[in-house]
């Protein structure tokens, strides 16, 4: 009923999705998790699941880059850090995204609102990140190497979450302190969002109107969100997310079987 309502009027729609995006944008450049909102918000309007993901990642790769040019413009990485990541992490979001396409649509339309449980269960109970560098547990190039194929085939996959599952990671196992690993997160992330978004354009799984709508107000909420993860405090943002991404989810759980 509401995915009809908000077909039958476009400019509501336009207007929730250039929102949805302005604020994902910016809170997924901080914290990650930006697909928590953008995905339950995408299966509200009626689009299929195959068409869901596509979609996603088409407006994902416009906030993801942009935050990761704003890094690098600002002199806060060299490519030999972060390259070996960035290409691992692009082979991981192909495999990710052809392995999501070879998958019957019945099921993943079962699979994508248990995925979100399972992906906001583990941000409410992640652990506080870095404040400070600490020594690495692994070398920086095998490290970048075997998580850019792991994360980047989960966010070709599915992707929420794979923000917050790259500097979590990265903090652990490297010991950067959370605005280091932020900037390395978003670099790979952004390889694998764009190399699962040629798959889905190949494959024809990319609803164009709806995502560049969305990945307008992604442009300007990951400048946004750049802009504070270099310049302040970014505390307030995962209880406020979350709470926002949990009435969507509810919403979209409603929808589905009510």
């Amino acid at each position: 009923m509401l995915a009809l309502f908000l077909q039958t009027h476009l400019p509501l729609l336009f207007g929730l999705l250039f929102l949805t995006g302005l604020i994902a944008g910016t809170v997924d450049t901080i914290a990650g998790g930006g697909g928590l909102l953008t995905v339950p918000v995408l299966m509200l309007t009626g689009v299929p699941p195959a068409l869901v993901l596509g979609t996603n990642k088409l407006q994902s790769c416009f906030g993801s880059t942009t935050a990761a040019v704003q890094f690098i413009k600002k002199g806060k990485l060299a490519f030999r850090e972060y390259g070996v990541g960035l290409l691992s992490a692009g082979l991981g979001g192909a495999l990710g995204a052809l392995s999501l396409l070879a998958l019957n649509a019945d099921f993943l339309e079962k699979l994508l609102p248990l995925f979100l449980i399972a992906v906001m269960v583990y941000m409410i109970i992640s652990p506080q990140r870095g404040l400070h560098d600490h020594p690495p547990r692994i070398s920086p190039p095998i490290f970048f190497m075997l998580a850019g194929l792991v994360l980047g085939f989960y966010d070709g996959f599915f992707g929420p979450g794979t923000g917050s599952f790259w500097p979590v990671t990265i903090i652990a196992l490297l010991g950067y302190n959370i605005k280091k690993a932020t900037w390395h997160a978003k670099i790979c992330n952004a390889g694998s969002n764009i190399a699962a978004l040629c798959c889905f354009m190949v494959s024809g799984h990319v609803m164009w109107s709806i995502g560049l709508m969305m990945a307008l107000g992604q442009l300007l909420g990951a400048r946004i969100g750049a802009h504070i993860v270099m310049s302040r405090s970014t505390r307030w943002i995962k209880p406020v997310f979350l709470s926002m991404s949990g009435l969507v989810l509810v919403s979209v759980l409603f929808q589905k079987f009510f």
